[in-house]
């Protein structure tokens, strides 16, 4: 074994390959975890497992170099521990492929590195790591929707400690264009759901070394075997009756070339009854076919022909930023029966979640729906509208979903009443907010969550237009001495109380929202007596990504009033988690007032233009004659500066 320490004319040292294989082989779980958490979650839990230890075991170089390679010297003492950051580098370099796809790949297609062959392979089985309960849940939220980069960022960091120098210059290494960003956004994750899943990355239950095996589709693989032979019986017939007949003078023929074939009914994807139960990944990949029509190829055919090249006088409909191309393969079957006078099926393809309906009675025409649904959890991929008809919405709940119930926002005193839910997961017809006139009512699904993959977990949802409910949450006052608070399910109290005094302006939001939180970030005494004011923040996400916040303010005896409002910003989310904002306000006395009120972490606030005045703190109120306009901005405690919401830093 080679063990001396060599340097290269250039300065640069040598690494070995038994140093390589030494630091491989001692920090082995912990590169194959690196790798099965950067790796997309598109993947599913069985081919990130395989895939993360094929990436670590390809890691060390070829034979050819066993002699020795050169790398940067590093700052680490010790061959070994060299070694493992050598090998670490070149594990997330390959694991970071997996998300770079060249230009005109097909998006239905693996990238090029996923169609290499490589070891382990394993046949007529499926692995899982071992489940992790609620904190497997939390992490999976954390990092649903965050790219490569960040999530290979929050391992380094948050579960292999290792000093941000060291994760900068690692990433910078392995070919990310922008550590510093992806480092800033993992440190952003500081969640206690976030602490809580940092001590499962640490835990020896949790590992991507320890899995658990479970059979495949029985019925299906013995389908492909027997189709495997088919073809292979055909082929060689074929090649004797062309060798036996063919010609040896004359010009051969070319070959064809292989073309896969559409989607058809009989290959969509089905999931396992129970998966949901046996899976980190609790979205809509989890949902197992349901309805009673999910054995007919017939309409499923006619389904997925529509879907491929909608006919004359079919309906379309799409949320903003959806895809309509054809159903790629892999497309899973969702739901497939009859709801209220017509033939449903719900279909899912990792990206969309596709609405085909068809009327049971001849005359009418089917309608085609498109909703973007990738990076879904176990709230936003919880329900599904599966009809909507007279003002009324039946929802498809997902597996998982053990009661509901609807509320109505308006009144959080009132209690939730149950829900009717067939036995495939559809309720009851449940009346949604009036279209036009006074909002007197704003009806919400309540969900409690299986205690199989967490307990005591209610969430809400609201119906606003589209195929998939909106997730409402909530995000309480700041409180004293203590880190700043996180978004929460709004059940509480509290939560329903703000929500209350702000969902009549849902109607307002566009169709695609997957996520609305209310942010009570202030709350204000007014001068001459007038009781306290509640200023809100009000955020809401798309699928697509782009978001846009508004600021209510409530004070007492009036209802709440939009004082500003900015889309496309991250202002109010964790990306922006600082805001102020100001609202013109008269006492009983008749007098006129401007009020500004900032988040924790304002220290001052100034206002110019028609009203120029100063304050320290996060407050300000300052007389003003009617109706004049100024403009505000803060001072952080970092000592940057803030516009308030509704204006840019360049206005």
């Amino acid at each position: 074994m080679v063990t001396s320490q060599r340097r290269s004319p250039g300065g640069r040292e040598r690494m070995t390959l038994d140093e390589a294989e030494a630091g491989l082989v001692e920090h082995y779980t912990g590169l194959v975890r690196l790798a099965y958490l950067t790796l997309p979650l598109s993947l599913g839990r069985h081919r990130r497992v395989l895939t993360a230890h094929g990436l670590v075991q390809c890691a060390l170089p070829g034979f050819r170099l066993r002699k020795a390679t050169l790398r940067v010297p590093a700052q680490r003492p010790g061959p070994e521990r060299q070694g493992a950051a050598w090998v670490r580098e070149r594990v997330l370099r390959a694991a970071l492929a997996y998300e770079r796809r060249p230009r005109m790949w097909p998006a239905s297609l693996p990238p090029p590195r996923a169609l290499r062959p490589m070891l382990p392979v394993v046949w007529g089985l499926r692995l899982f790591p071992r489940a992790g309960g609620r904190e497997e849940i939390a992490l999976g939220q954390a990092l649903s929707g965050l790219s490569a980069d960040v999530r290979a960022a929050f391992v380094l960091s948050r579960a292999d400690q290792l000093p941000d120098a060291q994760v900068r210059a690692l990433l910078g290494a392995a070919g990310v264009g922008h550590p510093d960003r992806a480092l800033r956004v993992a440190r952003q994750l500081d969640a206690p759901a976030v602490s809580a899943a940092q001590t499962l990355l640490r835990s020896a239950e949790f590992t991507a070394c320890s899995v658990q095996a479970r059979p495949t589709d029985l019925l299906r693989r013995r389908q492909r075997f027997r189709l495997a032979w088919a073809v292979t019986a055909v082929v060689a017939v074929g090649a004797v009756v062309l060798t036996a007949t063919g010609s040896t003078t004359g010009p051969r023929p070319p070959r064809p070339a292989a073309v896969a074939g559409p989607v058809t009914a009989a290959n969509l994807v089905r999931a396992p009854l129970s998966e949901w139960a046996d899976t980190a990944r609790v979205d809509f990949t989890a949902w197992p076919p349901r309805g009673g029509r999910t054995e007919d190829r017939g309409l499923l055919a006619r389904a997925l022909a529509t879907w491929a090249k909608p006919p004359r006088g079919t309906r379309v409909s799409r949320t903003p930023g959806t895809f309509t191309g054809p159903p790629p393969h892999g497309t899973q079957l969702l739901y497939a029966g009859e709801v209220d006078g017509d033939a449903v099926v719900l279909l899912h393809d990792g990206l969309r979640t596709v609405r085909y309906s068809e009327p049971l009675s001849p005359g009418g025409h089917a309608a085609l729906g498109f909703a973007r649904t990738d990076g879904s959890d176990v709230t936003t991929a919880a329900a599904l509208v599966v009809s909507r008809a007279h003002g009324a919405a039946r929802y498809l709940t997902a597996p998982w979903i053990a009661g509901a119930q609807v509320r109505d926002l308006l009144r959080p005193g009132v209690p939730a009443r149950p829900v009717r839910v067939s036995a495939d997961g559809v309720t009851e017809p449940l009346s949604g907010p009036a279209a036009q006139g006074a909002c007197d009512s704003w009806p919400a699904l309540q969900l409690r969550s299986s205690a199989r993959i967490v307990e005591k977990h209610a969430f809400v949802v609201a119906d606003l237009g589209g195929l998939v409910p909106a997730h409402l949450t909530y995000t309480p006052l700041p409180g004293r001495g203590v880190p700043a608070r996180q978004p929460r399910e709004a059940t509480g109290t509290a939560a329903l109380v703000s929500w209350a005094r702000t969902a009549c302006h849902l109607a307002e939001l566009p169709v695609g929202v997957r996520e609305v939180n209310v942010w009570d970030f202030a709350e204000q005494a007014l001068p001459e007596d007038g009781g306290r004011a509640v200023w809100s923040c009000v955020r809401a996400d798309t699928w697509r990504g782009p978001g846009e916040a508004g600021v209510r303010f409530a004070a007492p005896g009036a209802a709440a009033r939009a004082v500003a409002r900015e889309r496309s910003t991250a202002a109010c989310s964790r990306f922006g988690q600082h805001v102020v904002a100001s609202a013109g306000w008269r006492a009983k006395s008749g007098h006129a007032y401007l009020l500004a009120a900032g988040s924790r972490a304002v220290t001052g606030i100034e206002a110019s233009g028609a009203v120029r005045a100063s304050k320290k703190g996060r407050f300000l109120a300052v007389r003003t004659p009617a109706n004049v306009r100024a403009q505000v901005d803060a001072r952080l405690a970092g000592g940057g500066r803030l516009a308030e919401v509704g204006r840019s830093t360049d206005d």
